[in-house]
């Protein structure tokens, strides 16, 4: 059994050091424990210092790309590194490296496909009261859209399954935190929550710059993979409401029309032929993107089968063929 830890980094020269030398060496029912360091496209010397740390594996790329990109090129190089499981944490030292052991735990036992470590964002010293709020209330609407329990939607302290991060896929050029959990319900992943501590914050997140900012991007993501991973049911419950609309206003027009009284209110009944005739293209609108859903369905499993065919074999460390 073979565990990765992978730490994508962005200008963390100072605060590395202390975030590797905290991680395990050795774990119980693990026989191998590396690291690897996604450097995304830093300007100091985060590299420099990885190598300095023994770090084993080194991902360095030309130019910043983003959190969400680095932590699938990290994924993509530690299931390239033979990993049996993933584990990814940040390297400002949020997360406590001792807890890795509890973190990886579920997968051990077979529990879980996707381990995430439950910070208690509620009882948080060094969270704002209204980020607090905010932060329950997001992983509130997370819940809804993946349809598993989340008591933390962004954490980044993770565990992952070879075959949970081969089937990842990150489209969010922002963070990839909301995108996978959407994923894995959508997937009927076992995703498994533990209690985990966290370090003193040394300083600010990078992620969020304002917490209006931060709103108003994390709603967009969740609207955006939350349609694109059940567009039947968005698009066929706001054709729904268009056309119960419709009908609404369609049956007021008759009443006052039976009643003699349908002079003036002609505007109710053009009103109901647009609500009308929209909900129903609606709908079909939801019937196409659902074909559409389909046909990704298709090829994100050829995606699964192409990665792991490429990747080498665990027992002879070859290149893997397929078919074989």
């Amino acid at each position: 059994m073979k565990l990765i830890i992978q730490i994508p980094c962005y200008n963390e020269e100072v605060t590395l050091p202390q975030t590797v030398r905290d991680l395990p060496c050795a774990l119980p029912d693990v026989g191998e424990i590396e690291y690897l360091v996604v450097d995304d496209g830093s300007t100091d010397r985060t590299a420099e210092v990885a190598r300095e740390l023994g770090v084993h594996h080194i991902v360095s790329l030309k130019q910043h790309q983003g959190l969400a990109y680095a932590f699938l090129v990290g994924l993509e190089a530690a299931l390239q590194a033979g990993a049996d499981i993933i584990v990814n944490t940040d390297a400002d030292n949020q997360y406590r490296g001792e807890d890795v052991g509890r973190l990886i735990q579920p997968v051990l036992e077979g529990r879980a496909d996707i381990v995430v470590g439950d910070r208690g964002v509620t009882a948080l010293e060094h969270f704002l009261p209204l980020k607090r709020i905010l932060q329950r209330l997001g992983s509130w609407v997370v819940e809804r859209a993946a349809g598993i329990p989340i008591p933390d939607a962004t954490s980044g302290f993770r565990a992952f399954t070879r075959e949970a991060a081969l089937r990842l896929t990150v489209l969010s050029d922002y963070t990839y935190t909301l995108e996978t959990l959407i994923q894995a319900g959508a997937r009927r992943m076992a995703v498994v929550y533990v209690p985990i501590r966290t370090n003193p914050q040394i300083r600010q997140s990078r992620l969020i710059r304002s917490i209006p900012s931060f709103l108003a991007v994390s709603a967009v993501t969740i609207l955006r993979f939350y349609i694109m991973y059940r567009p039947l049911r968005v698009f066929m419950t706001l054709g729904g409401v268009l056309i119960a609309g419709g009908v609404v206003l369609g049956l007021r027009f008759l009443y006052f029309f039976l009643q003699r009284a349908g002079t003036g209110h002609i505007q109710s009944l053009i009103l109901a032929a647009i609500l009308t005739v929209v909900g129903f293209q609606v709908c079909l609108i939801g019937l196409i993107a659902d074909l559409v859903r389909l046909n990704r369905k298709m090829l994100e499993e050829t995606l699964y089968r192409v990665r792991r065919a490429e990747l080498p074999d665990r027992d002879t460390g070859e290149e893997a063929v397929p078919g074989r």
